[in-house]
């Protein structure tokens, strides 16, 4: 009896509410994408439909109705709980009596906005500061050459090539990392460090040039013993639990294979750059380049010449090798000036490139990272057809990152970055390398300016510790990522049931990437590495993806009206007025809400679970940003009570 009285009130009270009126502007407002306040709540089949509302006034009926529809206010609330938020609306003193826009009529979703826009930049400068890698010197050259250079942007496969060839240790890094800015290659003082072929864009004046550092060429008069005292190359770091035999073959072949990089550099250089030290010891080398690649421009360069005034004299020596020794220091940049301008004297004649501009479409970058001997360079060589790095048992034969272009057959290009082995911090600390130290440095690097990561990890090796500190530093880089399971062809009697199983375990010791998809394969076998493509292309258009606001909005109304936020001891209850993606990758989400601190951890990992199962974003982080409304109190101030979501880890979480 008393239900249907309550019923004919709210009928009989129903006619005569009149709509709140808005803000008069001199610009009108965009209104939020929600159903108007005084519509009736959509039927949904899955809720316990609720008990007719008691009569009440025309403004709290508003409120009301636009609680349970518009505003996300959730399930909708018993006869009890509605009296006893009266009562808190009551307590709230004159700025909820007056408050037009807690019905979502009058918000202003330009200012939400925009202010979404100020979260994320503020969240994109707290991660730079706690994710701080050192050196951003070639960013900096980068942005001053775009502002300086009137050249066109020419693709990195048109431009013509200059290679720095030497023995080990004479300064060719050195020299790299001065044409290039910053500090591309590995510079350590001892032999060895460089290994892999590594490119570099480089400029003088108007003239562009991708340089080419490689590996000291060892001469073919020296016996085993003298190659490996000359290039350090150790028989006991990172060659447990590999056999006698397979380590010392590794080690012969260790210096071959870095000369073939060398080798393959000079091949496709326009102009060489020929290295040597404070001793005329490369008589051979000259001899060897005189005789196979004469029509190509060599320059003689002695290095370690700091003084310009004994330059000269240092470099008499060299007159023997045949060709015109240049003093120069790579370390201070004496005659590096002299050096340039010989070399774009002679690429002004190069014809690799013919006025087109670069298309400026976005070509995405797949970072290769994991721990060390677990097939990342096998992975690399497999999908490029060719020995583009060097692959051995031996751990940590890569050291830098490689940078290496590639053209699917379908036409997208890609840019593989292949990293050197990231062990635990204590293990690095404890061998006391400068080298390793400074690889995994670039690896970290490489993460960060790539848009997909390839996790590799090894099919017999279980997950371990440093697997998850790299996983966790993939998410938090907000980097899209495929976990690759390397060297699946040592599994023994595999069937479906197997890869089940494995993915289980997978998915349960590294459940920070529980989005992340998995590929199966081997790399020495070419089997299955294409699938790590077709995978990264579909998480990278997964984290550029952008959803529609009112999608947005009603993917999160029926994931509060399945499951409302929780109240509190004081009986306040959050509630989702307005939400926004204000960027891609990775995909940020904004909710603008009555009170942040009124949604736990474990609420807001519900919704993003919620975002993930109902709108997709397969294979990439997402981020949830919480921010407070703006509350005026009587002077007339506002309190920004925001705080981020845990779409980044708990301890990075700070009120801003």
């Amino acid at each position: 009896m008393a239900s249907s009285m309550a019923a004919m009130a709210i009928t009989s009270s129903s006619s005569s509410v009149l709509p709140l009126p808005s803000r008069t502007q001199s610009t009108p407002r965009r209104r939020l994408p929600f159903p108007p306040p005084t519509a009736a709540p959509p039927h949904r089949p899955f809720l316990v439909s609720s008990p007719p509302l008691a009569p009440c006034a025309p403004r709290l009926l508003c409120r009301r109705a636009a609680a349970a529809g518009s505003l996300y206010g959730g399930a909708e609330e018993d006869e009890e709980e509605y009296y006893d938020e009266k009562e808190e609306d009551d307590e709230e003193g004159d700025w909820e009596d007056g408050d037009e826009e807690e019905d979502g009529e009058g918000m202003d979703v330009d200012a939400m906005e925009e202010e979404a826009l100020g979260a994320v930049a503020d969240l994109s400068a707290q991660l730079k500061r706690e994710l701080r890698i050192d050196d951003n010197v070639r960013d900096k050259r980068r942005s001053i050459r775009d502002k300086t250079s009137t050249s066109k942007h020419i693709p990195d496969n048109l431009l013509p090539r200059v290679a720095i060839i030497g023995r080990p240790n004479v300064g060719k890094s050195a020299l790299f990392n001065r044409l290039v800015g910053g500090n591309r290659a590995i510079v350590v003082d001892e032999p060895g460090v460089t290994r892999d072929r590594l490119y570099g864009r480089s400029y003088w004046g108007d003239q562009e040039f991708m340089v080419i550092d490689t590996g000291g060429v060892i001469t073919l008069s020296k016996s085993q013993a003298g190659v490996m005292e000359e290039l350090a190359i150790t028989t006991t770091v990172g060659m447990d639990g590999i056999p006698l035999a397979s380590r010392e073959a590794a080690i012969a072949r260790m210096p071959s294979m870095i000369e073939k990089q060398a080798v393959a550099a000079v091949d496709e250089a326009t102009v060489i750059m020929f290295i040597d030290g404070l001793v005329a010891a490369d008589i051979e080398i000259a001899d060897w380049l005189r005789r196979n690649y004469s029509d190509k421009r060599i320059i003689l360069a002695v290095n370690k010449c700091e003084s310009p005034r004994k330059g000269q004299m240092q470099a008499l020596d060299f007159w023997s090798l045949g060709f015109s020794p240049l003093p120069i220091s790579a370390i201070t940049g004496t005659g590096t000036g002299e050096l340039l301008d010989l070399v774009c004297s002679e690429l002004r004649n190069f014809e690799g490139f013919d006025g087109v501009e670069e298309d400026e479409n976005y070509v995405p970058a797949i970072a290769i990272v994991g721990r060390p001997n677990v097939g990342k360079s096998s992975i690399l060589n497999a999908l490029v057809r060719e020995d583009r790095t060097i692959v051995s048992p031996v751990s940590g034969t890569t050291r830098d990152a490689i940078d290496t272009e590639f053209t699917t057959e379908d036409g997208q290009k890609y840019k593989l970055i292949d990293t050197a082995g990231i062990r635990r911090r204590a293990a690095v600390a404890s061998a006391g390398s400068t080298t390793e130290t400074l690889s995994v440095k670039r690896a970290f690097r490489a993460i960060r300016r790539s848009d997909v990561v390839a996790l590799v990890i090894e099919a017999m090796a279980c997950i371990t510790e440093q697997d998850y500190k790299i996983a966790e530093r993939i998410e938090k880089e907000g980097k899209a990522c495929v976990i690759v399971v390397n060297k699946w062809d040592t599994i023994p009697n595999k069937n479906h049931q197997s890869t089940t199983h494995y993915e289980q375990d997978v998915r349960e010791k590294l459940r920070i990437l529980d989005w992340a998809p998995i590929v199966y394969c081997s790399a020495t076998h070419d089997s299955s590495v294409d699938k790590i493509i077709s995978a990264a292309a579909l998480v990278e258009k997964e984290r550029s993806r952008r959803l529609g606001t009112s999608i947005l909005n009603q993917v999160v109304r029926e994931a509060i009206a399945f499951k409302p936020p929780p109240r509190t001891r004081g009986g306040k209850r959050g509630r989702v007025y307005y939400t926004t993606q204000a960027a891609i990758r990775p995909p940020t989400f904004v909710f603008f809400v009555n009170d942040a601190k009124l949604f736990s951890e474990t609420y807001r990992r519900y919704m993003e679970k919620k975002l993930r199962s109902d709108a997709g974003f397969p294979g990439t982080p997402i981020r949830l940003l919480w921010r407070s409304r703006k509350r005026p109190d009587k002077k007339g101030k506002t309190d920004n009570n925001n705080v981020q979501s845990s779409g980044i880890p708990s301890r990075m979480v700070l009120a801003t």
